[in-house]
């Protein structure tokens, strides 16, 4: 009889030569479970998408009760859909008064696109710069501002006219000028292994961007809806975004991302030419119900304020000579290690134990913490135990 592994690897297009073939049968809270039986505590949300935990029994009768009204009906934009107005609605309330109108997507790089497009149409410019080990999605448009050329010289010509710049270097910021479109950067660096930029700093970023014209786009895919400490992480900074990206733990656990702007600024893609930005199955309804009932359980169970305590208890329960450091803002958490090959025996033998870890995408020496926010104190405690003890096995 063929197995699932062996389908999946059949016919199933692959993104590496080594995926971690894990099968996985159900998923519930932090936990998710194989067809033997077996458990994962699950260290990593996804990448930072069940901030909630995985199948939330609210999240779940969203699904399940929209999916009984109606699926999808018309082309984004057409029809007047209740969980679009619904979750645009609830987001704008929480969110501050020049970030009123929303453009739901699929996914997170669909979101760059299209604030990409965005900034180009309203400035007329074609300048973008973004930073170096910035990661904002694999299409086109968002690879041209990925900042690594590793991923990016294989499929070469990219967008013409990009800039790349260190992240929190004060002094670079200078590079902006009235050519620049916009500038996309995260609050929160991830994939470089959680590097965190000074609030001085995106306050100058702020400033210089209002002073040349130029758009600030900033990406809050992996950091928004308490992820950092704070729903969004640019409120740490004290700024407001021009354009905001939202996606992963935005469709809590169903896939959905959204650009959002003035509505001033958003309507120039309704005309000259018309349909200026457009997809089919953008805030599909089902994925619109479930962002609205994650983030209604983020708020009425105030998961927010309990994120911080449980960053720091991690950082407090995670000492060993082999950790090299550890960098952290709210449940974001990289653990660096000597080199690559250790930080992955490491994850091998976490996994081996139960305990489901990943490395970032340009800080392969460093192991990935981002764990569902109901995540409990006796859970962190256990999974630090499984991390020691393969520190030692490695």
């Amino acid at each position: 009889m063929v197995t699932n592994r062996q389908l999946f690897l059949q016919h199933v297009a692959q993104t590496s030569i080594s995926p971690l073939m894990i099968e996985i049968e159900r998923a519930s809270g932090i936990y998710m479970y194989g067809p033997d039986g077996r458990k994962y505590m699950d260290l990593i949300s996804g990448i930072s998408v069940s901030n909630v935990g995985h199948s939330h029994p609210q999240v779940v009768q969203a699904v399940q009760a929209q999916a009984e009204k109606y699926m999808h009906l018309m082309v984004y934009g057409e029809f007047v859909e209740a969980p679009q107005t619904a979750f645009a609605k609830a987001l704008t309330e929480i969110l501050p008064s020049s970030l009123n109108s929303v453009y739901f997507t699929n996914s997170g790089t669909e979101a760059t696109e299209g604030a990409m497009k965005l900034a180009k149409r309203l400035t007329g410019r074609t300048q973008f710069i973004h930073f170096r080990n910035s990661y904002h999605g694999s299409t086109q448009g968002a690879l041209s501002v990925m900042g690594d050329e590793y991923f990016k010289r294989a499929f070469r010509p990219l967008l013409p006219d990009i800039l790349q710049l260190e992240y929190g270097d004060v002094d670079g910021l200078s590079q902006i000028s009235s050519q620049t479109a916009a500038v996309i950067i995260d609050p929160v660096q991830a994939e470089s292994g959680v590097t965190i930029a000074s609030m001085e700093y995106f306050q100058k970023l702020r400033q210089e961007c209002t002073d040349n014209g130029a758009l600030l786009i900033l990406d809050e895919a992996q950091t928004a809806f308490g992820r950092c400490g704070s729903m969004f992480a640019f409120e740490l900074y004290g700024i407001v975004p021009d354009i905001l990206l939202l996606a992963k733990a935005f469709g809590g656990g169903m896939p959905l991302g959204a650009f959002i702007a003035d509505r001033k600024i958003m309507h120039t893609l309704t005309d000259q030419p018309v349909l200026g930005h457009i997809t089919t199955f953008g805030g599909h309804p089902v994925s619109c119900a479930a962002g609205l009932a994650a983030l209604r359980v983020i708020q009425e169970d105030e998961l927010i304020a309990g994120v911080e305590a449980k960053g720091k208890l991690f950082e407090a329960l995670l000492i060993h000579p082999q950790i090299k450091s550890i960098r952290r803002k709210g449940l974001m958490i990289a653990v660096e290690f000597n080199n690559e090959e250790q930080n992955k025996r490491i994850i091998n033998h976490c996994i081996e134990q139960g305990l489901l870890t990943d490395w970032f995408l340009f800080a392969p020496h460093c192991m990935r913490i981002g764990p569902p926010l109901i995540i409990t104190d006796g859970e962190i405690n256990e999974a630090c135990k499984i991390i020691l003890e393969s520190i030692d096995l490695s």
